[in-house]
């Protein structure tokens, strides 16, 4: 008898097996408008993010056909461009067969600053009027750097401050959802005033790296982003290391209650760009590299337009400095992940050692400044030391720029003598308490720092200050609390922010920061369990975000016993 021709290695194609690649398959569609958003840009693996901003903000969401369309022009897998997609807060990404998100939407800050200012009332407000309608969504979001001005939302990219209903009532009628650009010094105006004149006589060789290097050191700069290193020491342990070598300029001002480095760059923002040239010589960075935080859409677009400007000048070369866009995540803050979101990647912190003064950008030597330190950089270069150097108050020496809101009569921004204390700043700064509100507690730097009780109010504000108390002057963002606040729900407040910016690469910091909010929302606190988590963060979380978020916990079981 003849055998079956179905038997053996032939199968009859009604099973598993398949005439297509496994897998989800590139649409032509999807590939050619992906082609024409990307233009001429070079594919590279390091523009990754950017490439997906490009598709967010022409389509409002990144679809599964628009990413997997972006891997193939990109040469990445799928699940490399996901995975990075999926990492930050600003990309909305899409599934087959899901709905893409509403046309408008609504992001309302709830952060502390905000919080106290009626963000809550305002986010319920607004989700009960839009509920159902489809046209637009309503979401919570963490800092937007508009401390002083809150309650404030943004919509579309478009800020809001001290936002109501009827507010935005008004900009959805009117269709405003772009950046309102402030008012500031552009190029002509900078040059005419004898900008980049320093800059200028540095590169024709006025000075050597080694002697402006004393000069910064003498001023007794040190990083305005919160660690407080000696500003001019890094530039050595930059140049030991053989070139290439880059700089990071660290624009990702994501600690709720700071705003400083909007200050300046809505301001001045020349100054910094002339101060971030110098640094740049210095070190001879071949490339500067300024990541900016999406919540600050005016600086970016003044970015964009001044740098063009220096180039059409031939003030810099094409290129030298690249402006990257972070998309929400906190902590791109730290130095490491934000390094590694410059190169694309999702912004998880790396081990140290090696230090990104070795191995940063591109696994080449690099120098990281912030804003802040940059401005200060400069004119230090221009007038000397004493410009910064001859100030101070209570032993302290050098400027603070302190971000101060709550309740306080007139918050901002408030340059100051460095070590003026939190009584000192209220009242000669900020004009006192707001009217029937009574001094009761301080946030001295930002979430990090925890709350200190109004009975410390002599401390002079600055680093190496502080830390006998257990806490730190981090980036000098100020927030006032009244004796119609709850120090245990302004905790709260910042331990939510912490489980929600945590990177989830390590188990102390991920799992430590949820079960602290759920903890924490005990009419009774168990002292003795968030001691021991407390404890379990600070040793084995990877970077300061897991360990130093302990300390809102810390203090108010320590100074506010009575409402725990």
């Amino acid at each position: 008898m003849l055998e079956s021709p179905r038997r053996g290695i032939w199968k009859s194609g009604k099973g598993k097996g398949g005439i297509r690649p496994k897998g989800r398959q590139v649409s032509d569609s999807a590939l050619s408008e992906i082609r024409k958003l990307l233009g001429d840009r070079p594919r590279r693996r390091d523009l990754l993010i950017e490439f997906l901003h490009l598709v967010q903000d022409e389509y409002r969401c990144l679809s599964a056909a628009h990413l997997t369309a972006l891997a193939e022009e990109m040469k990445l897998s799928q699940a490399e461009v996901y995975e990075v997609a999926t990492f930050y807060a600003h990309f909305d990404v899409v599934k087959e067969g899901e709905e893409a998100p509403p046309r408008i939407t609504i992001r309302v800050c709830d952060s502390l600053s905000c919080e106290l200012a009626g963000a809550q009332e305002l986010l319920r407000d607004l989700a009960r009027e839009h509920e159902g309608g489809g046209a637009v969504r309503v979401v919570r979001a963490p800092c937007m750097g508009r401390c002083d001005t809150g309650p404030t939302l943004e919509i579309g990219h478009n800020h809001i401050d001290h936002a109501t209903p009827v507010k935005v009532r008004a900009a959805i009628r009117a269709g405003d959802f772009h950046p309102r650009i402030p008012d500031y010094e552009d190029l002509p105006s900078y040059v005419a005033g004898g900008g980049y004149n320093e800059l200028k006589a540095l590169r024709a060789g006025s000075r050597t790296p080694d002697e402006l290097q004393e000069d910064v050191l003498e001023s007794g700069l040190r990083g305005m982003g919160g660690a407080g290193f000696p500003s001019g020491r890094k530039w050595s342990f930059v140049r030991m290391n053989a070139g290439p070598r880059y700089l990071a300029v660290n624009g990702d001002e994501g600690e709720p209650g700071t705003f400083k480095d909007r200050y300046f760059l809505e301001r001045e923002p020349h100054v910094f760009l002339e101060g971030t040239l110098i640094a740049g010589w210095a070190i001879e960075a071949e490339t500067c590299f300024i990541y900016m935080r999406d919540e600050y859409p005016a600086i970016l677009e003044i970015l964009g337009t001044e740098i063009g400007k220096l180039e059409q000048a031939g003030i810099v070369e094409p290129g030298h400095i690249e402006v990257r866009r972070g998309a929400g995540a906190y902590i791109c803050g730290e130095e490491s992940a934000m390094i590694e979101s410059i190169e694309g990647k999702r912004g998880l912190p790396r081990h140290r050692p090696p230090f990104v003064a070795s191995v940063g950008v591109f696994d080449r030597p690099t120098l990281v400044h912030n804003v802040e330190t940059l401005y200060w950089i400069c004119k230090i270069a221009r007038d000397g030391p004493d410009v910064f150097g001859a100030h101070g108050t209570n032993g302290r020496k050098g400027l603070r720029s302190y971000s101060v809101s709550g309740r306080v009569r007139d918050p901002g921004v408030k340059i100051a003598p460095a070590g003026v204390t939190i009584r000192e700043l209220i009242e000669d700064y900020c004009g006192g308490m707001q009217d029937g509100h009574e001094f009761k507690a301080y946030q001295p730097g930002g979430p990090s720092a925890g709350i200190l009780p109004a009975a410390l109010d002599d401390i002079p504000l600055d680093f190496d200050t502080l830390q006998p108390h257990g806490t730190f002057i981090g980036s000098a963002a100020v927030v006032v609390l009244s004796h119609m606040d709850r120090a245990r729900d302004a905790a709260l407040n910042l331990l939510r922010f912490f489980q929600d910016e945590s990177c989830g690469q390590c188990t102390p910091c991920r799992v430590g920061c949820e079960k602290a909010v759920k903890l924490m929302q005990s009419d009774k606190w168990d002292q003795e369990l968030l001691e021991d988590l407390c404890q379990v963060m600070e040793d084995a979380s990877i970077c300061g975000l897991g360990q130093a978020a302990p300390n809102p916990i810390r203090l108010v079981s320590k100074h506010f016993p009575e409402e725990i």
